[in-house]
């Protein structure tokens, strides 16, 4: 994508054109966003399919190789940003940690305010000079509602509830800066000064994940991430994260994903090509 910016509405007739065309599994070169206001569609991320319905918000960071397969009744929104334009965006940190990035939407009158905002920022950009300023601060304010949409799913009952989302930010900005070492649960929880039963519980409160699943999933998307875009060997990737046999960098990446990392790698440079 050569704009800083770019948006579309999702229309019956986008659909019908989405549908007649065979598979579209491709790789991003910039950050995109969509915003499902009405019926579903297929999700494919590197190689796994989920099956999302309205209302929800997908994000889809640069470099992941994905597919969409709308649905007849598939309506809403898609924008199309390059990293500069919004950098050290949350809903992009957390991309890091999860596979894939898709969050509910509350059915309760949020889905109305997703609908208006995006309307006004289409409106914005749709003009002839259209300004790039108030389009990023409208963007920033859609990627904020999402990301109060996600601490939705944080425990009602849980009084310290802000105190744990500034603890598991913490514990991610930790492990970002130490995940290529081989070190588990013990070293975070002694980073933090806390017990590994406590980052556990704020780990599941937050993401649903324990802190050793979070753990191996950011190692699983820099695997992938190298395997896709570097020449380096499986066993290079895998020293690179702190695996110090390839037979089990291997077995893990297998276990998580079905297939081995040299069949992930030729599956997917069989799609580039």
């Amino acid at each position: 994508m050569d704009k800083l910016f770019h948006m579309f509405e999702v229309t019956g007739e986008l659909v019908k054109d989405l549908m007649s065309k065979p598979d579209n599994i491709h790789f991003h070169d910039f950050e995109e966003l969509i915003i499902v206001t009405e019926g579903s569609l297929e999700h494919y991320i590197d190689f796994q399919v989920e099956v999302v319905k309205a209302p929800f918000a997908s994000y889809i960071s640069m470099g992941k190789m994905h597919k969409i397969v709308p649905h007849e009744d598939f309506r809403g929104w898609v924008i199309n940003y390059q990293n500069e334009f919004i950098p050290d965006s949350k809903i992009n940190f957390y991309s890091n940690f999860f596979n894939s990035t898709n969050i509910p939407i509350s059915p309760d009158g949020c889905t109305q305010r997703f609908v208006s905002l995006c309307e006004i920022i289409n409106t914005e950009y749709n003009q002839s000079n259209p300004d790039l300023v108030t389009i990023r601060y409208l963007t920033n304010g859609l990627i904020s509602m999402i990301e109060a949409e996600r601490k939705k799913n944080i425990p009602e009952e849980n009084t310290n509830r802000t105190s744990q989302i500034v603890t598991f930010n913490n514990f991610l900005r930790i492990l970002e800066a130490n995940y290529h070492r081989d070190e588990g649960v013990t070293f975070y929880a002694d980073k933090m000064n806390m017990s590994e039963r406590n980052l556990n519980i704020i780990c599941k409160n937050n993401f649903q994940k324990s802190v050793s699943e979070i753990i191996e999933t950011r190692k699983l998307i820099e695997a992938k991430n190298q395997l896709i875009h570097t020449n380096k060997s499986v066993s290079e990737i895998g020293f690179d994260l702190g695996y110090n046999e390839k037979s089990y960098f291997t077995r893990v990446f297998h276990n998580k994903t079905s297939v081995t990392p040299t069949q992930f790698r030729e599956m997917t440079r069989s799609i580039i090509s």
